[in-house]
């Protein structure tokens, strides 16, 4: 499919930027929103409308009086500048509203009381709840509050404060669900709650459990729809609604289908209406294939007409057409499909639908499909289908407005029928949310995925080291590697790993042994595999023996197995099931060759891999059939089926992908460590500090950087600021260590490559090189330089580097590898999506190449591993506190045994608003 005109959906963004949409328990679709004081009387109609046990939960009176004083609050608090009472809006006041079609069915507020004893430099607010009769238990109120969280913690608040009737058990059970740290104190008939605001791991995985709930209702009306209205249905054949309508129709779908065509009595044997409004039922899916300037009126013509999904196959939409689009989709509470797409299907026996306008109906089966290239997807459902695979439901997502593959990946976690999921994924609206979701659902079934966009022609050259090396192929690989996802280059190379993922059992480690019928073909094979990262180890010298026992004369039972081409099909059923069986090895690979020598025919030795009855073993085992003429098939087996290859080198990169995917699951989630001596409100202010005197953002100075660093604990080399020669001179007195040596570094405001310049001077001992050093560089740098860093030589040892660039849709990307001045040369660096855990720090350090001499190869004995394990993880916090924090640059960072110390740093601020990416909305276009 080809791309459009029109803005792409961005990531999700706080409440605090403006209205935003989210999902309600049962799928239905509500605007969220700051109160405005014209929302004055709204609120007070809430309130009236409330039945006195309701109003009494709330004021704890059944008053008028109290409804009143409340909606009057909202007119005097929302209200810039607000009064003594409320301090204005985002200072003191916040009320947020939840509105379905128009009409206000929900409220929170909270108003600053004070500072927060537990928290030093942060405040508490007290919060009110309050849901319009009819819409209790759908999830309004925790929504509400969870939007309010987020936008509190913005404002720099740590704890909710409450007050609720011990009776009120469904406020009470709210404020305990809601996955926060929650204190209540009962007081005769009330309970006061403390609620701690901290993002917690455990309020996160509650966020996610309910946007599952939420996201798979939602999504019903779309994927197990009851009746279908195809909208644009030409009359001539090979038109886009014809062929959609066409194959819901051959495709068995178990609920009614509609037309709609103003010129048409009939299409395809459809009963056909002229619009909408003559639908003779309300249908849950409407699939629109009308020319683009007509989508957004047909759009509106579905959401008056109450249905609940879309699908827009249509494409070229521009920004305004987009946006009308998507506009109504919320405002009507419909999901989006598209546009720009060929369509979605689901081959549940009760469901089968096919809305695409694919030639052939896709195969029923267990694979999850979510694309965003038409051609892809076509590709997947026919590979899927040649592999007996088959898909579970099969989603284009197209421009992808709505509907995203984290959706599918929640549907398919939830749907009873799906055990593999395949993703092409061109664009990640909110990376980090998707994350987590994958993280959970891969521990579940394997998720692949084909990475789209590696490369980026063009791309401009970045400041800093970190920037640079920082290539958006590195932070999607980390993304995939982090959340337990299989990622692969092509469509072939996916179909091969899902081959065997879906076949055979994971192996418990690398080891694979090779057995073979042509020694030449089994060399290529031990080949491919180490190259794969895969190992073939010698087989135990009983394992020889009672292979060579089973085999013909001639036969050598190294590894790779030569069971020459006279091996006839018992010999070498026996001779996979020993090696199989024996616990040397975690996967077998067998390679046939047709020879006109041998005792058996292709056909008869394939049997031997595929017939076993009496086969005893949980060993993965592939085949490579040099002669077949697919790149892989799955053939089938007395146990299940056996993955047979073209090539070698394809069966070893799925045997790779298979064991990487044995490691991920074998290694427990990881943790995200406490770190103690870190002063976020000191860091936050420094930096609003800055950006109220720089509002353009810029790279820190020494003092200024120095200052970040320390509030997260980073060490740093000791260093002094000079601007005059004879500043210079005490400095480095009082700075130089044993070895009596200085460094003396120029700055001036952008300077990053002082090793380019010839900005700095080594080995400097005693005042007459410091002065000399001093005068060459007011010499050649003149007015340009602002000063002088003064430090002390540092001692030998491994130069390191560590940096953060915060990306715009991936967030912060922490950096590790080889330091120094050719850091960019050798581009020895490993890269982890922040906030990083206790695993992913361990992966950043033994990823780059030159980890053995972090752990003491060479016997000069092993860094301080504990420190370096630290200054990671207090980068990470660093980054994820900080979304001003534009790129962070520590090169070099010294590792020695018993200590890790930063002797450079570059730091970049940007005036970034602060995001939410668990939130709970939906998207919205740019």
């Amino acid at each position: 499919m080809t791309g459009s005109a029109a803005p792409s959906p961005s990531a999700p963004r706080t409440t605090a930027d403006g209205p935003t949409h989210a999902l309600l328990a049962d799928g239905t679709t509500v605007r969220i929103r700051h109160a405005k004081p014209d929302d004055h009387d709204a609120v007070l109609r809430l309130y009236e409308a409330m039945s006195p046990e309701h109003l009494r939960y709330r004021f704890f009176v059944a008053s008028p009086r109290s409804a009143a004083r409340a909606a009057a609050r909202v007119r005097r608090c929302a209200a810039p500048g607000g009064t003594t009472s409320c301090a204005g809006a985002g200072s003191g006041y916040r009320g947020l509203l939840a509105e379905h079609e128009g009409h206000l069915i929900g409220i929170t507020e909270y108003e600053i009381t004070g500072t927060d004893t537990a928290a030093p430099g942060q405040v508490t607010a007290d919060i009110a709840v309050a849901v319009a009769d009819g819409w209790h238990h759908r999830g309004v109120g925790t929504l509400l509050l969870e939007h309010l969280v987020s936008v509190a913690r913005a404002d720099g608040i740590s704890a909710f404060t409450a007050d609720a009737l011990a009776e009120n058990h469904e406020m009470l059970k709210v404020f305990a669900d809601l996955g926060l740290r929650t204190v209540r104190h009962f007081d005769g008939t009330e309970v006061h709650c403390v609620v701690r605001l901290d993002q917690t791991d455990a309020y996160l995985t509650s966020l996610e459990t309910r946007g599952r709930i939420a996201g798979v209702a939602s999504l019903r009306p779309l994927l197990r729809p009851r009746s279908v209205a195809v909208i644009g249905v030409g009359r001539r054949p090979g038109s886009v609604g014809r062929a959609v309508l066409r194959n819901v129709g051959t495709g068995g779908f178990s609920g009614r289908s509609f037309a709609v065509n103003p010129h048409a009595a009939t299409v395809v044997g459809v009963h056909s209406v002229p619009d909408v409004a003559s639908l003779p039922e309300v249908p849950d899916l409407a699939v629109l294939a009308v020319p683009a300037a007509q989508v957004p009126t047909v759009a509106e013509e579905c959401g008056k007409h109450g249905v609940r999904a879309l699908l827009v196959v249509s494409a070229g939409l521009d920004a305004t057409q987009a946006r009308a689009l998507l506009d109504t989709c919320r405002a009507h509470d419909m999901r989006l499909v598209g546009p720009n797409c060929m369509g979605l299907a689901n081959t549940e026996r009760d469901i089968c639908l096919d809305a695409t306008f694919a030639a052939a109906h896709p195969r029923p089966g267990t694979a999850g499909v979510a694309v965003q290239s038409g051609g892809v997807g076509i590709a997947l459902l026919s590979g899927l289908a040649r592999l007996d695979i088959g898909v579970s439901s099969f989603v284009s997502l197209g421009d992808k407005y709505d509907v995203s593959g984290n959706d599918l990946l929640q549907w398919w976690e939830s749907d009873g029928v799906t055990d593999l999921a395949l993703l092409h994924l061109e664009s990640f609206g909110n990376p980090r949310a998707f994350s987590r979701t994958a993280r959970r659902v891969s521990r579940r079934m394997p998720v692949l995925t084909l990475d789209a966009g590696r490369t980026e022609a063009g791309r401009a050259a970045a400041a800093s080291h970190t920037a640079a090396a920082a290539t958006r192929t590195m932070t999607r690989r980390a993304l995939f590697t982090q959340a337990g996802i299989t990622a692969t280059d092509s469509v072939t190379e996916l179909l091969q790993a899902a081959a065997l993922l879906h076949a055979q059992p994971l192996p418990t480690g690398a080891r694979v042994a090779v057995v073979t019928n042509a020694g030449g073909a089994g060399v290529l094979a031990a080949d491919a595999c180490a190259e794969a990262g895969l190992s073939l180890p010698l087989l135990g010298d009983q394992l020889i023996e009672g292979v060579l026992d089973v085999l013909p004369e001639g036969a050598s039972a190294a590894n790779p197995v030569d069971a020459t081409a006279a091996v006839s099909e018992e010999q070498l059923r026996a001779c996979v099931d020993r090696v199989a069986a024996s616990g040397g090895v975690d996967a077998v690979l067998v390679v046939l060759v047709p020879t006109a020598v041998a005792a058996a025919t292709g056909d008869v030795l394939v049997r031997s891999l595929t017939h076993a009855p009496d086969r005893h073993h949980d060993t993965p085992v592939a085949a490579v059939l040099i002669d077949q003429d697919q790149p892989v098939r799955l053939l089938p087996a007395d146990t299940g089926h056996l993955p047979a290859y073209a090539e070698p080198q394809a069966a070893a990169r799925a045997l790779a992908h298979a064991v990487e995917r044995a490691r991920w699951l074998a290694r427990p989630p990881g943790t995200t460590p406490a770190l103690t001596d870190v002063d976020t409100p000191r860091a936050r202010a420094a930096v609003e500090a800055y950006l109220d005197q720089h509002p353009e953002g810029g790279w820190l100075g020494p003092h200024e950087r120095a200052e970040l660093l320390d509030c997260y604990g980073i060490p740093q080399l000791p260093w002094a600021w000079a601007e005059t020669e004879d500043e210079a001179v005490l400095a480095a007195d009082r700075l130089k260590g044993p070895d009596g040596l200085v460094v003396l570094k120029a700055h001036w405001p952008g300077l990053l490559h002082k090793t380019h310049h010839h900005a700095l001077h080594l080995d400097l001992r005693g005042d007459a090189q410091v002065r000399a050093a001093h005068r060459d560089l007011e010499t050649r740098f003149g007015d340009l330089m602002t000063g002088v860093v003064v430090q002390p030589l540092a001692a030998r040892g491994t130069e390191l580097f560590a940096g953060v660039v915060q990306d715009e849709v991936f967030g912060p990307l922490v950096l590790f590898g080889l330091g120094g001045t050719a850091t960019e040369v050798l581009a020895d660096h490993a890269a982890r999506l922040a906030p990083l855990t206790d695993h992913d720090v361990h992966d950043l350090i033994t990823a780059p190449r030159c980890a053995p001499l972090l752990f003491g190869h060479g016997g000069n004995g092993s860094v301080d591993l504990e420190g370096l394990e630290q200054l990671l993880l207090r980068l990470s916090r660093l980054a994820v506190d900080l979304p001003q924090l534009a790129e962070a640059d520590l090169n070099p960072v010294l590792a020695r045994p018993g200590q890790i110390t930063a002797l450079d740093a570059h730091i970049r601020l940007l005036p970034r608003v602060s995001q939410d990416p668990y939130l709970r909305q939906l998207r919205r276009l740019r």
